[in-house]
């Protein structure tokens, strides 16, 4: 898939949010609104930069790192084209979301789906049908208007770089959004299905609205589970659960081959649907040869602390013949209960074998599997 670039227009002013400054720059949920975003994006493997479009009042302290901070227009329109020109090296496939600093609800779901509408249309955007009764206001009377194929569109809205610019070129300066451009060049649009999550905070009322609709009740738990296999080749330890352990092979692998810590990280990743950990870290990037798999396994936590979710408990089963984990047990459940600041009795490590059937009965390799809860930890 071509690279991804995410433009977040910041620029507005939002007088109607009646706060005493512009409301990408308030407080939602323990950080800034606009903060919120630039975690959605940072996040999704798939988006390789972040161009924010900011106006002058900014905050001085306002400067994500590996984002690209430019100046914006008089309009929207302007300040999309402005973020536009920032893009580094782009061609007319390169992928371009552009999305409103006022929607701080973003997901990976809608990413995915955006990015998997553009393998065959040039536009596409997120919008959810209207449901409400429609009112025409007249002089005298009221005049109802057919709801039917009538949307509410949202951010971001995704283009094929040629195909947004092309159709800006041609276009006005003030535009009540950029799939206006598209519109007007006869481009077809898909829509995916957006989310209420993405309502765009304009009145007063709208931050405490948005601020219950992102962040899950207190309490709540997710479960997500992982699995993970790796054959053996010559050597003389396996890792598992960062403990290196005697054996007449070792695990092959890209990294360090610790399958119960992969399973692990997969678990937690898709308890909080964040993909997996092929999406993160690619097993083909020299980054990660030979590295360390608690690399892995902090990012995934870092990754859903973002979404307001911390680990509960996890529970690791590794599936072989040999080595004999049982004697490293407890060392295995300490240091993934160091490294995941949790107290040790929220880590389970167990062993098992297959009974000598199939690969991990033929010892060929290991295989592992693990569960864990994560629960929000914020409440609104």
């Amino acid at each position: 898939m071509n690279k991804a670039v995410a433009i977040i227009v910041a620029a507005g002013q939002g007088r109607r949010a009646e706060s005493a400054r512009a409301k990408q720059w308030c407080d939602l949920n323990g950080r800034r609104v606009i903060d919120w975003s630039i975690a959605a994006f940072r996040s999704h493997p798939k988006v390789e930069q972040i161009i924010i479009v900011t106006g002058l009042d900014a905050p001085s302290d306002f400067a994500p790192e590996g984002c690209i901070c430019v100046a914006g227009g008089a309009t929207r329109t302007l300040s999309v084209r402005n973020g536009l020109a920032a893009i580094p090296a782009p061609d007319n496939s390169t992928i371009v979301l552009i999305h409103d600093a006022a929607r701080p609800g973003l997901t990976h779901a809608t990413l995915d789906a955006l990015l998997e509408a553009l393998t065959t249309h040039a536009a596409a955007a997120p919008a959810l049908p209207v449901q409400d009764a429609l009112k025409r206001q007249g002089d005298r009377t009221l005049e109802t208007v057919s709801r039917d194929a009538l949307f509410r569109v949202q951010t971001p809205q995704a283009f094929r770089y040629g195909a947004i610019t092309m159709a800006l070129a041609e276009a006005g300066d003030d535009l009540v959004d950029d799939l206006a451009a598209v519109e007007a060049q006869g481009i077809e649009v898909k829509l995916v299905r957006g989310t209420d999550r993405l309502h765009k905070i304009t009145y007063p009322e709208d931050f405490d609205m948005v601020s219950r609709l992102m962040v899950p009740p207190a309490g709540q738990v997710r479960i997500g589970k992982g699995f993970d296999v790796h054959a053996f080749e010559p050597g003389d330890h396996v890792t598992l659960c960062g403990i290196k352990i005697p054996h007449s092979a070792r695990l092959k692998g890209h990294s360090d081959a610790d399958a119960a810590w992969h399973a692990l990280t997969d678990a937690i990743l898709g308890a909080a649907a964040l993909g997996d950990i092929g999406d993160h870290f690619l097993p083909s990037d020299d980054r990660w040869k030979d590295a360390d798999s608690g690399i892995f396994l902090k990012e995934a936590q870092r990754l859903v602390s973002e979404q307001g979710l911390a680990i509960g408990n996890c529970d690791i089963t590794v599936i072989c013949e040999a080595p004999k984990v049982k004697p490293h047990r407890e060392d295995m459940r300490a240091r993934t209960a160091e490294l995941l600041n949790l107290p040790l009795d929220a880590v389970s490590v167990k062993a098992t074998t297959t009974e000598g059937l199939g690969f991990t009965g033929r010892r060929e390799g290991i295989a592992a599997e693990a569960v864990v809860t994560l629960y929000a930890t914020t409440s609104t």
